[in-house]
């Protein structure tokens, strides 16, 4: 959900996903001499209570000496502020206030509010799941220690899961007859709580069939050992053809009175790392024009066709669009491999096609096809999130000339090593991960503010190798700002996670503490030609 006020000269702009209430305000230049910073005030409707969020940042003169301090005494010094403790479904005000006078004597000038609800992960025609997606983060280290989630157990593991595995299992329950049907793709398939759930399933009566990949001892050995350790060997098919790719599909089709009739697509492999680790989604479509077509992929790939094969096939059943086509309104399927790159093309023009906004997650690095769009000047701005800057040198060189450009802003993953400035504590990777230990992600966000956003999303990494040679499948949903609200909040949490840890990981490790200004000098940035400017008018609606 999306609302904008204006009041008192300051324009504001709320974007509710699930978990996370991003808001974004704007003042004139001119009316925002002499602000010290803004305080965000949240009334929580559905439990009844109100209070001053709290932040990091504070004033080295009346510093409180706490890890977070309420914003009505150290306020925001910028124009953007993510709820991160939001919950699903609730209904809540937040009124921003600017903030005058000294550090020892602040007082509340212009203010204005919003109402918004935040949303449910089941949507109607879709389901969005993220999980955490950063184990190394400030509130795990503070809830249970920096020890590894299996030394703490079922807490760490639902704190870690939001939702995401007790939705797969609730997706796969759903199988609880004779009726039912479920076809599973998998890459990497060894979580015994996922194969388990399939195999009650088949028990119930449930049609259960399995293909995973079996390609390469990395991925085929685990993925073997978990099959014949719960005795459903009889329920799967290996995927071994084309020993060079890999079958990197992470989905379920569920099936009634043996049709087709929703989808269980995304990141997420049926591994812990996948559902626990490093960051992920689980969508859900209720389509059954939708589900049909990855029916009807899944037994094409359950015949273990050459790619000589299956690649005609494919482009048969989701024909690539041409290269200025924009996506069809709705939700739609695109699957590989294919014959040639002209798919990975078309994502690229759906970059250059942005308007105003353009976010993108990078697990592997940026592949080439996509510098051109990135190198072109824009007048909003493009995001970048990347779980590493990628390991040749003319890689992490190509993503440093880029985000020089004041029309692109990137994030790196990284972590907090050490404690020795500000209030941070120092954070501890799980160790689920050992290849894109931050984010794993694949997708795509056009114009995500716009009335007609595009999301991109599914398991395929933007590469030539999941265009070409891989098992790969996309969903494209144009049109649904719900669905786009969730993405677009989501990305946001994570971007902010990173941005201030890559930004951290270069700081001296004796560095002073971070306060903020005594005064209304931290304006400076966020008027003219600055990515601070860009997107205080982008976020917040505001027309100068």
């Amino acid at each position: 959900m999306r609302t904008s006020a204006a009041e008192n000269g300051i324009t504001l702009r709320a974007i509710a996903g699930t978990h996370v209430v991003l808001l974004a305000w704007s003042l004139s230049e001119q009316d925002s001499e002499g602000v010290l910073g803004f305080a965000v005030h949240r009334t929580d409707h559905t439990e009844g209570e109100a209070y001053w969020l709290k932040g990091l940042k504070v004033f080295e003169e009346t510093d409180p000496g706490r890890a977070r301090a309420s914003l009505r005494s150290h306020p925001v010094q910028g124009f953007t502020w993510s709820d991160f403790t939001a919950k699903r479904g609730h209904e809540y005000s937040y009124r921003v206030v600017a903030m005058r006078g000294t550090p020892t004597d602040l007082h509340q000038e212009e203010q204005v509010a919003v109402r918004v609800r935040t949303e449910a992960e089941d949507i109607g025609a879709h389901e969005v799941w993220f999980n955490r997606g950063a184990v190394a983060s400030q509130e795990y280290t503070r809830r249970f220690a920096n020890r590894p989630p299996s030394e703490v157990g079922a807490p760490a593991y639902r704190w870690l899961s939001r939702g995401l595995f007790e939705a797969l299992m609730g997706f796969i329950g759903q199988a609880r007859s004779g009726e039912c049907g479920l076809r599973v793709a998998a890459y990497q398939f060894s979580f015994g709580p996922v194969l388990q759930a399939l195999s009650d399933a088949q028990r119930r009566g449930a049609d259960v069939r399995i293909l995973y990949d079996a390609r390469q001892p990395e991925v085929a050995v685990p993925n073997r050992e978990a099959v014949e350790a719960l005795g459903i060997l009889g329920l799967c098919t290996e995927r071994t053809a084309n020993p060079s790719a890999i079958a990197h599909n992470k989905f379920i089709v569920l099936l009634r009175d043996h049709q087709p009739v929703a989808v269980w697509t995304g990141s997420t492999n049926f591994t812990e790392g996948g559902i626990y680790g490093h960051s992920n989604v689980g969508h859900v479509v209720r389509d059954g024009g939708v589900a049909q077509r990855y029916l009807q992929y899944w037994e094409l790939l359950n015949g273990n066709p050459v790619l000589k094969t299956l690649r005609p096939r494919v482009e048969d059943l989701t024909p690539t669009p041409g290269p200025s086509t924009a996506p069809e309104s709705g939700t739609t399927a695109l699957f590989s491999p294919r014959s040639g790159t002209e798919l990975l093309d078309w994502y690229a023009g759906r970059v250059a096609s942005a308007t105003s906004l353009l976010c993108m997650t990078f697990a592997f690095g940026m592949n080439k096809t996509f510098v051109p769009a990135f190198q072109t000047p824009f007048a909003g701005l493009r995001y970048g999130l990347f779980d590493s800057a990628g390991t040749r040198e003319d890689a992490k060189a190509t993503v440093l000339a880029l985000r020089k450009q004041p029309f692109n802003r990137f994030a790196i993953g990284n972590f907090i090593k050490h404690n020795n400035f500000d209030r941070w504590l120092s954070e501890r990777l799980s160790g689920l991960n050992r290849h894109a230990r931050f984010i794993h992600t694949k997708y795509l966000l056009v114009d995500p503010l716009s009335n007609d956003p595009v999301v991109v999303t599914g398991s395929a990494n933007f590469s030539q190798a999941s265009t070409t040679d891989n098992d790969e499948n996309m969903l494209i949903v144009r049109g649904d700002q719900t669905v786009a609200d969730i993405y677009l909040t989501e990305y946001f949490r994570l971007w902010n996670h990173y941005a201030f840890r890559e930004w951290a990981a270069t700081a001296p490790i004796d560095a002073r503490p971070q306060f903020l200004k005594p005064d209304d000098s931290w304006r400076s940035p966020y008027y003219g030609n600055t990515p601070q400017s860009r997107q205080r008018r982008l976020f917040s609606g505001a027309d100068s």
